[in-house]
């Protein structure tokens, strides 16, 4: 259930998470306000108001938050791009904590990542590490959902191996496979994010799925479900970053990026806790096995161009 009163504020109310979270939440009966970097694209018919997210107008971004009850942050960027990279994003999500602090939001629901650390190698968890403590460092109370590998609705890793199996002779999986994953469904995902807005305590929760599987056996069952007969391969882990480029090169798009794979194969996409989300990804590919990969997810595309 989600907070009492006002209206919410949902950072990229039509992305993917940020677009979960908004269902639920109007589903729910609140007043969703979205802040968004591409307020043209937004649709003309939805009942979602509309907000610029600029990071550079700070006082514009508390008026915008200004009576809001939660701000669910999705805001994060995937890779660098042009001058947004991931110590830009850190600093635009203080400035974002700091406008909430400003307006008076009374709570605000962060979206992380498995495993942040200030130490890590990979430039992506470090900055998610980051994120988490300048959030601690606004004075806000807050929760923080910490999810793996999403999949549901329209998302793109899931469907993306389907297109490769669909249409490629050969599939390489790097190394032995054998590191597991930990997905979760966007849906429960965002039920977890509005039953985070409704508990009065500050708290981190990992939110992952019931099913562990190396990234082999999620690879073989997508095969199998989708009658693919790509022949699997195992690639040296060092060359997948270097395939993957030129496929991207390709597809006008970033498949996966070095740091990517390294963090996945250095099994930071799994968890040993308990399941906090339902839906089994073996059973939603199941479901889904006829339309899944049949087109192309473009992250950049959908995001940039």
């Amino acid at each position: 259930m989600a907070s009492n009163g006002g209206f919410d504020v949902v950072t990229g109310a039509f992305s993917y998470s940020g677009a979960a979270i908004t269902r639920q939440l109007l589903a729910a009966g609140r007043k969703v306000r979205t802040l968004t970097g591409h307020p043209a694209r937004a649709p003309r018919d939805s009942p979602v108001e509309i907000r610029a997210l600029d990071f550079g107008d700070p006082a514009a971004l508390a008026n915008s938050l200004a009576g809001a009850s939660t701000l669910y942050n999705t805001y994060w960027v995937r890779f660098a791009r042009g001058p947004v990279d991931h110590p830009a994003a850190v600093a635009n999500s203080r400035t974002l904590f700091s406008a909430a602090g400003a307006a008076g939001v009374r709570r605000i629901v962060h979206v992380s990542i498995t495993h942040p650390s200030t130490s890590s190698p990979y430039s992506y968890f470090r900055g998610k590490a980051a994120v988490e403590q300048a959030l601690s460092e606004a004075g806000v109370p807050h929760a923080i959902l910490r999810p793996a590998i999403l999949f549901g609705s329209d998302g793109v890793l899931i469907n993306n191996i389907a297109w490769l199996l669909r249409r490629l002779p050969v599939f390489a999986v790097g190394g032995t496979g054998a590191y597991r994953i930990r997905p979760i469904h966007v849906d429960d995902l965002a039920k977890l994010c509005l039953e985070a807005a409704s508990s009065a305590d500050t708290y981190t929760l990992d939110a992952v799925g019931p099913e562990r599987p190396t990234f082999r056996e999620l690879v073989c069952f997508i095969k199998d479900a989708v009658g693919s007969r790509s022949r699997l391969v195992h690639a040296p882990g060092a060359l997948i970053p270097a395939v993957a480029t030129v496929l991207g090169w390709a597809l006008r798009d970033t498949l996966l990026t070095g740091d990517e794979y390294r963090a996945m194969a250095d099994e930071l996409a799994d968890t040993d806790g308990p399941a906090t989300g339902q839906i089994a990804v073996t059973g939603w590919i199941t479901k889904n096995k006829d339309t899944l990969g049949r087109r192309y997810a473009n992250e950049i595309e959908r995001h940039f161009r």
